[in-house]
């Protein structure tokens, strides 16, 4: 008898948090459990914030949203992003986005997916730390190479242009995938800086691939920053954002997510959706549409930035207390912390995630974010005496979830 192990079925990793949250699990942890706090989700809290727009409550389905929409998903919302973009970012240029140069998915990680399944065979750059989801993806898709480009904590986990130049001349990169804001950093491209590297890329003929889809959760001056603004020409500038309601709506459980980029390019993303995942629900992408509206995204954004500003602070604050190292996040809802000065029986991400379990606390140990396709580095993460901790959850479940790092940190 030929047993599941010998069979054609290989194993597949967990993502970073899926672990995470299966180990809590065995713990006994579970959503509605108000002993537990969970400090590594990857979701922001779903509910009204001050000076939030309405939720949305109901999606209708009728005949017609009862059939498939287009694989490259519904006109309308395609329209309706493309406005956005063209109003925050573009007003006033010759080259503004259309409906062609957006394509809709079945959320955040399929728009990867399509774009990954649409690369050719080229050298493609990534950054370390960067969003563990990455890592499966990136070795999953055989016709390209993931070159990983470590970024230094004594430079506050970033790169200048110039030396990102080095890299792309250097390594013989052909595209860029970057999240931005970062997720676990929190570090931002923005203004003049994102310029520069788009100038760059453009005289380099350096592909870039922006993941915004922490676009909203911006903590310094400039509030609304994309790619987008600083194109030349949307169809001929080598340029793909992805974005949509997971974290910058607040709308994790709708599953939509936008890719813009060249007509081409979105013709050819479209067609790896074609068998990667069918397209995204028809009911919800006509639900999605007054969400996307400028003025009401615009509010969204706002009070985004005034909540979780307060949160970030206070999460600031008592990571500090506690004796972690920090870079400030200017985005995102995450810290990246530095373990090092901690007892050192804390000083390992993964033994402080293990040991928080004791806690009822959930953390995610940095070393997962050390993406590193088909584990073709052997070295120990340089990243092991890190964890990322999410303000993500409520003001309460945050103050609950402190509480509790703070006896986890006063533990022998």
């Amino acid at each position: 008898m030929v047993t599941m192990d010998e069979g054609p079925f290989r194993t597949v990793p967990k993502t970073g948090v899926i672990f995470v949250m299966g180990e809590a699990a065995r713990f006994g942890y579970t959503p509605e459990n108000r002993a537990w706090a969970n400090l590594g989700q990857g979701a922001p809290e779903t509910g009204p914030l001050p000076n939030s727009p309405q939720r949305l409550t109901e999606i209708t389905c009728d005949l017609a949203t009862s059939e498939y929409s287009p694989v490259v998903g519904a006109y309308a919302l395609r329209q309706a992003v493309a406005d956005l973009y063209n109003q925050r970012y573009r007003a006033g240029s010759a080259s503004l986005f259309t409906a062609e140069n957006v394509a809709i998915s079945p959320g955040g990680r399929s728009a990867l997916t399509r774009v990954a399944a649409a690369l050719g065979r080229v050298n493609l750059g990534h950054f370390l730390p960067d969003y563990t989801a990455y890592e499966e993806l990136l070795d999953l898709f055989r016709r390209f190479v993931p070159i990983p480009i470590a970024l230094r904590r004594d430079a506050g986990f970033r790169i200048e242009v110039n030396e990102l130049e080095r890299e792309i001349n250097g390594r013989g990169l052909s595209a860029l995938l970057i999240s931005n804001p970062c997720n676990p950093t929190g570090q931002v491209i923005d203004g003049d800086e994102l310029r520069a590297w788009l100038d760059m890329c453009r005289q380099t003929q350096c592909a870039t691939i922006w993941d915004e889809f922490y676009a909203h959760y911006r903590y310094g001056d400039l509030k609304f920053d994309s790619a987008a603004r600083y194109i030349e020409d949307v169809d001929a500038d080598q340029v793909v954002i992805l974005d949509g309601l997971t974290k910058n709506w607040r709308y994790p459980g709708l599953r939509i997510s936008w890719t813009l980029a060249p007509k081409q390019v979105i013709q050819r993303i479209a067609s790896a959706g074609s068998f990667l995942d069918g397209g995204a629900p028809h009911p919800v992408q006509l639900a999605a549409i007054p969400l996307i509206e400028r003025s009401r995204a615009d509010q969204e954004a706002h009070s985004i930035q005034a909540a979780f500003k307060k949160k970030r602070d206070y999460a600031v604050q008592r990571l500090t207390e506690l004796g972690m190292r920090l870079v400030l996040p200017q985005g995102s809802f995450y810290v990246f912390a530095d373990l090092s000065g901690l007892p050192e029986h804390l000083r390992d991400g993964l033994d402080f995630f293990r040991r928080g379990l004791e806690h009822q606390v959930i953390t995610v140990p940095g070393e997962f974010f050390d993406v590193n396709p088909g584990k073709r580095r052997r070295a120990t993460s340089r990243l092991r005496h890190y964890v990322r901790i999410s303000f993500g959850p409520s003001m309460d479940e945050l103050k609950r979830g402190f509480e509790a790092l703070t006896r986890l940190v006063r533990s022998k």
